[in-house]
């Protein structure tokens, strides 16, 4: 008696029907002239779906199924398809360089079969990194310490998924984003990978992983980031955005080649940590006041300076918000725009397309402006165009590269700014640094003894005016210890430090003598403002933040 296997008689009807599917498609690649391709034994890319998200590659009946660089493999049911014509026509316009080739629909389903393998992150329209999906929103909620970054990752990499490299890069950056760090740095070494955060200018170690998983995670970031994937003896920078809810927030990638491999540094231009009012950032009321006053003016320089990190860009934002109406036109000329502010023009400067600081200046003047923000005064050019728009009834604000605000001056005399004019464009040249807030839970009392109490008391006797010292003990000062709270860190946060020097009849005739910061301060004398190190030492005397801290920004030593 024979039996009869129904499973394995269906099994041999699927064989043929896949058999006379792939036949009928190598025969219609053919007569349109087109590749074939089986993709039932081929590789496929993860990245490379990331150029066209599920639900449209579905609607165009295509797919992307191989990236290298902008070149890009298609697979199509049919070339002659209008949606699938507009589809790869969209492609092109991207930037992509598309390689057609017509597969069956089983391999087409294949593909999009493996969309479920990508990370929760989807592609924008915009090309951003959308992780506004429910469970990275809930990421971001769950991460509010190191050790939890550090405890999911670990997490992930004990998986095997393919798409675990998408799930580490999303924890990497929600943590930074909970976390509120400034940048994520990936370093390769000799056996391994660090990852460290700089949490509020620190940089801060998370965790070691393997090198081959970087390897992947390097692939996904470039990708991203759009740097090429093939480079890795060249430095690159690239960009992309990261939509969470509301918020739009910009990561900057720079790519360094070295002895391990490329270390990568993601920049996180986060807009909630830029928005900060005026009346936070730190400045002595006795100075606020001044400031106040000084960005009501008509037209005149306004200059915030200090070293790379130093918070002059937050500055300059709460002085716009300050003042901005409804009835005046503010152009800001930056790079990059770091925070869209309402009712505000804004313009990006980009040196490698030509338009920088100067040229981008020169069209602000064209629009008929009341405030002007030049997000960096470094060259002749662009010092030229600032000092002449604050002669002729604009309101300037920018930022220099110099280490205390009497140092301004010699630095607009060195990119050749007339002496004659500067007095005259100039209002106000501020200095700032940012010091770590201590922890408000676990900072602890100590007694101020020692080399410590000399340094105060020294500050303390050169204060110009008593006014400063109301209410100011001298006795004791906080040190940090670190809990839960802080993530063992001891500190919480950022604050200013604030010096800066009003331009006068004596700074006038200082200038036009082509003058040392030793006389310009000299100069300044008479302005009874503290300086960096007195506005410091008040903050350390309030239990703000620790003496070590203001050391590491202000050198102490010196005094």
């Amino acid at each position: 008696m024979v039996k009869f296997d129904e499973e394995k008689q269906d099994e041999r009807v699927r064989a043929l029907h896949k058999k006379e599917e792939e036949d009928l498609a190598s025969t219609l690649s053919a007569y349109h002239g087109v590749l074939y391709l089986n993709l039932s034994t081929h590789p496929i890319n993860i990245d490379a779906l990331r150029v066209i998200k599920e639900i449209d590659a579905r609607a165009a009946e295509l797919a992307v199924f191989n990236i290298t660089d902008k070149k890009i493999d298609v697979a199509v049911i049919s070339p002659k398809n209008d949606k699938t014509v507009e589809a790869i026509e969209d492609l092109k316009h991207r930037g992509y360089i598309p390689t057609v080739f017509m597969v069956s629909h089983q391999s087409l389903e294949k593909v999009w079969d493996r969309y479920t393998d990508l990370s929760y992150s989807l592609e924008t329209k915009s090309g951003a990194l959308d992780i506004s999906n429910e469970e990275i929103l809930e990421m971001t909620k769950k991460v509010t310490s190191l050790s939890d970054v550090k405890k999911l990752i670990e997490d992930v990499l004990s998986m095997k998924r393919a798409y675990r490299i998408s799930k580490i890069l999303e924890i990497i950056l929600a943590g930074a984003i909970s976390l509120k760090a400034s940048d994520v740095h990936l370093e390769p070494e000799e056996k391994d990978l660090r990852l460290r955060y700089r949490l509020d200018g620190i940089l801060t170690d998370i965790l070691h992983f393997d090198s081959e998983t970087f390897e992947l995670l390097l692939s996904r970031i470039k990708l991203i980031s759009e740097l090429k994937l093939n480079v890795k003896e060249k430095a690159q920078d690239g960009r992309f955005s990261i939509k969470l809810v509301d918020t739009e927030i910009e990561v900057r990638t720079s790519l360094l080649p070295g002895p391990y491999g490329e270390s990568v540094v993601m920049r996180i231009l986060n807009p909630d940590a830029i928005a900060v009012e005026l009346e936070t950032l730190g400045i002595h009321p006795q100075l606020l006041e001044i400031l106040k006053k000084e960005i009501r003016k008509p037209n005149g320089m306004i200059l915030t300076t200090g070293p790379t990190g130093s918070g002059k860009t937050t500055t300059l934002y709460a002085f716009l918000k300050k003042i901005y109406t409804p009835d005046i036109k503010v152009v800001t000329i930056e790079n990059p725009i770091e925070y869209h502010l309402e009712g505000i023009v804004q313009t990006q400067a980009e040196t490698e397309k030509g338009y920088g600081f100067a040229e981008g200046l020169r069209s602000a003047l064209r629009q008929d402006p009341d405030v002007i923000m030049v997000g960096e005064i470094r060259d002749n050019e662009t010092a030229s165009v600032a000092i002449n728009a604050a002669l002729t009834g604009h309101l300037v604000l920018s930022t220099l590269h110099t280490n205390n605000a009497a140092g301004s001056f010699p630095r607009l005399l060195d990119l050749g700014v007339n002496p004659k004019v500067i007095s005259s464009a100039l209002n106000v040249s501020i200095a700032q640094r940012l010091v770590r807030t201590l922890c408000q839970v676990c900072k602890k009392e100590i007694s101020l003894d020692g080399k410590n109490k000399e340094i105060v008391n020294k500050v303390l006797t050169n204060i110009p005016d008593p006014v400063y010292l109301d209410g100011i003990q001298r006795e004791r000062v906080w040190t940090a210890v670190g809990c839960p709270e802080c993530s063992g860190l001891g500190f919480k946060g950022r604050i200013g430090v604030y010096e800066a020097i009003l331009v006068n009849g004596k700074i006038e005739k200082a200038v036009i003598t082509n003058p040392s910061e030793r006389d310009i301060r000299e100069a300044a004398k008479d302005q009874k403002l503290l300086t960096l190190v007195e506005d410091g030492i008040i903050k350390v005397l309030k239990g703000i933040t620790t003496l070590e801290e203001l050391d590491r920004v202000v050198d102490l030593s010196s005094i």
